[in-house]
């Protein structure tokens, strides 16, 4: 579940290894790149933490955020 905190939608994902964790950031960056909205993201192993923020507004949550969170939440649900 995204947590809006800090003028930034929040989410922490798990996945069970490293190359699930890299295929799933792959799949966010092509999604992304095409909407030219690139996340503040993080990744240890099998955790991936994602931070949006529209940088071209003054660093707060916008309607691109919550667009790319629900592209981000359907690339999980798809496994």
């Amino acid at each position: 579940m995204w947590q809006e905190e800090n003028n930034s939608l929040y989410r922490k994902f798990e996945f069970r290894n490293f190359s699930e964790a890299f295929a799933f950031m792959t799949r966010v960056a092509i999604e992304a790149e095409k909407m030219n909205h690139h996340p503040l993201w993080t990744n240890v192993y099998n955790r991936v933490d994602i931070w949006l923020s529209t940088h071209d507004a003054g660093d707060v949550v916008t309607d691109k955020d919550r667009k790319l969170s629900s592209k981000i939440d359907a690339l999980v649900d798809k496994g």
